[in-house]
């Protein structure tokens, strides 16, 4: 059985990670992935993908007028498709475009919530606009936390027999610290044993609230030598994190290595993980990180669902750096082990990749 993805983009974000990670894990005896994109700028996962026995398809991305275009490609690809039996779209912007036209055609229909906010200005209410639809039309309805699902769906589809919780779960081995990789990726680095790496992953985008990131960074630098911040990741604020960390003398002391691949490696290399984003559905990354166990300081906008263990703790955003950089100055480097937290708290891939195969086979009956 083949099921279609509809995922956007192939690069290094959250509900990407997420399905991959899924996608490894699944039994691909069973169910295999296929995945529909707009936007090929960044293919990351294609090699893998293909690798794997999926396929990857492109359709034109909406851009606010060309409606027509989108209902007549999916169609089109539809038409030319039969096998599929189920879409699950991760892509919430526009899904209500191209989700009555899967249903037309006998497909069962997922819609999958991986946030908790459009962001702000005109872009932000066209797609709250655009989104509303869905929680009429998609027939089953996913969320990756409690927050995301009443936050796209509403409280009547979260309540409702039709509403599933997958949790952003991860490998618990593949995360696992190995101090052997912390020794050469620090090598790497021309870090020393005596020098704090406090790490950072995610996109260069205003969600993730780069600017004040490195804000209490310089801060915490002017009190604490011996400290380090490396960035992994990409976007479009990167010349404004650069420009940021030139006007602040950091050069030197932030490392930006933009997309890696094998994150588990860096979080072996850290000492603590920070996230002062300005929202999050439920933050994959915080789970890789517990997994790894690290220390994790993240805002408290973020979803209590991601404290898994003790090893998570919660900042204010809007009181100012300092308690950012008190907590930061207190926390010692030492690694914990949390694994059977996180199995009993439902974050396992083995047993979400378990759970999804089954649905998706159940459905498409």
């Amino acid at each position: 059985m083949r099921v279609l993805h509809m995922i956007g983009s192939l690069g290094m974000g959250g509900s990407q990670t997420m399905v991959m990670a899924l996608y490894r894990a699944v039994d691909r005896n069973r169910v295999q992935f296929d995945f529909i994109i707009d936007n090929d700028d960044e293919n990351v996962f294609a090699e893998e993908i293909m690798k794997l026995g999926g396929r990857i398809f492109r359709l034109p991305k909406f851009n606010g007028k060309n409606y027509r275009q989108i209902r007549l490609a999916w169609k089109q690809f539809l038409s030319e498709h039969p096998e599929y039996k189920v879409l699950h779209s991760h892509v919430r912007s526009y899904a209500s475009l191209y989700i009555p036209i899967a249903k037309s055609f006998g497909v069962k229909t997922i819609i999958h919530s991986h946030n908790t906010s459009s962001g702000h200005g005109v872009i932000a209410i066209i797609k709250k606009f655009l989104q509303y639809p869905l929680r009429f039309q998609a027939d089953y309805f996913f969320g990756c936390s409690e927050i995301a699902g009443e936050w796209l769906f509403g409280k009547k589809v979260v309540q409702s027999d039709r509403y599933f919780m997958l949790k952003n779960a991860v490998d618990i081995e593949k995360y696992s610290y190995r101090q052997n990789i912390r020794n050469r990726i620090r090598k790497e680095l021309e870090i020393d044993d005596d020098t704090i790496l406090i790490g950072h992953v995610g996109r260069m985008h205003p969600q993730k609230n780069h600017y004040f990131l490195i804000k209490f960074f310089s801060q915490l630098v002017s009190q604490q030598s011996n400290v380090r911040l490396v960035l992994l990741g990409d976007g479009e604020l990167r010349e404004d994190v650069e420009q940021q960390i030139n006007q602040l003398g950091l050069q030197g002391k932030v490392l930006l290595l933009g997309l890696r691949k094998n994150v588990e490696d860096y979080f072996s290399a850290m000492d603590c993980l920070v996230l002062p984003s300005l929202h999050e559905g439920l933050p994959v990354v915080i789970v890789e990180a517990q997994a790894n166990g690290l220390n994790c300081f993240v805002s408290d906008t973020v979803t209590k669902e991601v404290q898994i263990s003790d090893l998570v703790h919660y900042l204010p955003i809007d009181q100012g750096e300092s308690i950012w950089v008190n907590a930061l100055r207190s926390c010692k480097p030492e690694r914990k082990d949390v694994s059977d937290e996180i199995r009993n708290s439902g974050f396992c891939i083995k047993e979400s990749s378990r759970w999804l195969c089954n649905f998706y086979m159940e459905i498409a009956e």
